[in-house]
């Protein structure tokens, strides 16, 4: 199985590397500068799960050589349209393309660019970042990747799939229920994002702070009827976890959207919390603590728009 990874940040080149590290055939599709830092320093991991140097096969958008097996897209959801159109030459009649973007816009984008039959469903969990020197830095033990058809049915490309992804040095799951746990990574970091961004702290932080908890559970709980309204409703164990997760006391936890924030950068907030909005005025649902966070989040985004 031939892999064309989408970006080489924090998400892409992490799996990827472990993958090519594992010995599979992978390249990535980088911009130029991208390439040129990765052809001169290497493609660098720091993790707890065991740090990786190496040199990886990168192709520029201009010089794909497809069509390939399986695409992992990963990069961040304001880049979708771009990428969809980069990596055109890189879908096949076979080809089935894998996102691990925030939210669930990328499903419908996929299936009008490429047809139903290229999208298959995908979610990871991962804490990571990129540093100044481009390396790419694992801030927590876990990390994760499931994928499925949408449908649950377990096709032979998907066995072929988790063949490719077993035993590369991070958890690898085939998932029967990939949409529902599309759906549930939405409602956490949702209300991650939104919990952590707007109170400007981590989720230890807010716990402690009077009326925190409250709020935290408050905006959970409006993420959740949104989802039931206008998506795939969370399982019950999920819920739990989420819940237990979003109040935990003394937690360090916070959203790659907060981190991005801080560091003045550009963040996914109308594709986390916005398209999320957007989904339940169509279908009547009010949320007014998530509509408070995007627009906190909308003022920082204009102020970065601005000359």
């Amino acid at each position: 199985m031939r892999m064309l990874v989408v970006g080489a940040g924090s998400t892409g080149g992490y799996f990827g590397a472990r993958l090519a590290a594992a010995g599979r055939d992978v390249t990535f599709l980088v911009r130029p500068a991208r390439a040129a830092q990765l052809a001169q320093d290497g493609l660098q991991v720091r993790s707890p799960a065991g740090d990786l140097a190496l040199q990886t096969r990168l192709v520029t958008a201009d010089r794909i050589d497809g069509p390939y097996d399986a695409v992992l897209l990963t990069v961040k959801a304001y880049a979708l349209d771009a990428a969809l159109r980069d990596v055109a030459p890189a879908v096949g009649p076979q080809t089935m393309v894998l996102p691990v973007l925030n939210g669930m816009r990328q499903v419908e984008a996929i299936t009008q660019h490429f047809g139903a039959q290229a999208l298959a469903g995908c979610v990871c969990k991962v804490a990571a970042e990129l540093d100044p020197q481009g390396r790419i830095i694992h801030l927590a033990p876990f990390h994760d990747l499931a994928y499925g058809e949408m449908s649950g049915e377990e096709s032979a490309r998907m066995r072929a799939l988790d063949t490719f992804m077993q035993d590369a040095g991070f958890t690898a799951r085939l998932s029967p229920v990939i949409q529902r746990e599309m759906w549930e990574k939405w409602v956490l970091l949702a209300s991650l994002g939104a919990i952590t961004s707007l109170m400007r702290g981590n989720i230890g932080e807010v716990q402690a702070a009077p009326g925190g908890e409250a709020f935290a559970n408050a905006l959970l709980d409006e993420v959740v009827g949104l989802v039931q309204a206008v998506g795939t409703a969370p399982s019950e164990s999920f819920l739990a976890t989420a819940r237990a997760q979003l109040t935990a006391k003394d937690s360090k936890q916070t959203s790659s959207m907060y981190r991005d924030l801080l560091k003045g950068a550009p963040i996914e907030a109308e594709q986390i919390v916005g398209d999320l909005l957007a989904r339940g005025r169509q279908a009547g649902v009010a949320a007014p603590l998530l509509s408070a966070a995007f627009t906190h989040l909308s003022v920082y985004q204009n102020r970065l728009a601005q000359p």
